[in-house]
Formats: C-alpha cells, sequence, structure tokens
C-alpha cells in the first residue's frame, strides 16, 4: 500500500515539477461538399456521408467541419461555389457527379477532390486510370459495362414477358458508347 502511495505521490511531483507547455489549438479539418442538385435531394447522400464519418470517429460540429455547397439545379453556378470553397481553404472536397467534380477540378489541383459517383472518370479526364488515378481526384465510379447483361438479364426475371428494352442516354456524356 505504501509502494503504491509513493508511486503515485512521485508521479505527481513529478507532474508538477515538469514545466508546462501550452498546448497550441488543433486545427478543425475541413471538407468541402459540392453538388449540383439542392440539399432536399441530396439528403439521404448527405446523411449516409455522415454516418460514414461518424463510424470513422467524425462528428460534425466537434472534431470536423463540412461546408455545403449546392447548386440548386443551376450547374452554371458550380464553378462559382468550388472556388468559394477553395478560398475557404478546406482539405478536401467531395464532389457529387461529374458535374460537380469538373469545376472542382477546374478549381485546384493542390486540394484532393473525392468524387462521390462519376459513370466514366477516365473518359470525363478526371484521372489517368482507375488503378492508378494520379493528380489530386479519386473517388468511385459507377462505371460496369460488363454487368450490364447482367443487369439485362436480372430484369428479364422480373418481368417474364419482356420483349423490348429501351435504353436512354446522351452521346455527349462520357461512357456511353457512341454507336
Amino acid at each position: 500500500m505504501i509502494t503504491i502511495f509513493c508511486v503515485a505521490l512521485g508521479a505527481m511531483l513529478l507532474a508538477i515539477s515538469v514545466p508546462a507547455h501550452a498546448q497550441q489549438p488543433t486545427k478543425i479539418p475541413r471538407i468541402g461538399f459540392l453538388t449540383g442538385i439542392s440539399a432536399a435531394g441530396s439528403a439521404a447522400r448527405v446523411e449516409a456521408f455522415r454516418q460514414g464519418l461518424r463510424e470513422l470517429g467524425y462528428v460534425e460540429g466537434k472534431n470536423i467541419v463540412i461546408e455545403y455547397r449546392y447548386a440548386d439545379g443551376k450547374l452554371d453556378r458550380l464553378s462559382e461555389l468550388a472556388d468559394e470553397l477553395v478560398r475557404l481553404e478546406v482539405n478536401v472536397i467531395v464532389t457529387g457527379g461529374s458535374a460537380a467534380t469538373r469545376p472542382a477540378r477546374a478549381a485546384t489541383v493542390t486540394i484532393p477532390i473525392v468524387m462521390g459517383q462519376d459513370s466514366d472518370p477516365v473518359g470525363s479526364g478526371f484521372v489517368a486510370s482507375l488503378a492508378r488515378p494520379g493528380g489530386n481526384i479519386t473517388g468511385l465510379s459507377n462505371l460496369a459495362p460488363e454487368i450490364s447483361g447482367k443487369r439485362l438479364e436480372l430484369l428479364k426475371e422480373i418481368v417474364p414477358k419482356l420483349s423490348r428494352v429501351a435504353v436512354l442516354g446522351t452521346f455527349a456524356t462520357p461512357g456511353n458508347a457512341q454507336n
């Protein structure tokens, strides 16, 4: 019992004798969130994003700040919003789709950009390859032409009497075949 007391007293005296150093305030990381749609339209994605951050130990307003910028369907505003995030000196920009990734890429080559999704980041010129993106852009791609046949097969199982399928798209969008 006396030994524990002596060790505790020694530790306390040592702690008192060591000069206290002023702690530097830690800088709270800032994430820029850029999307072409409205806050209401992206509410489910934003909540999933927040949940993922919480699972990693980040709590918005506590140990991380998220700067949300929504273009509300006015895609011509995305460049202005991306520039604003760069001026705020966010640590990373998260984009929702290629419409938001393109102006973020134009706004910075130093701040990391994480694409929430893009149909063809290589075809869009955002990354050099999926295996080795290079530059300051990385993220998720939903480019998966090898599963198109499987999707059609599943659709046929769901609707057995299906005899025709039309696929709508635009040739101007990277990732869409131009046949």
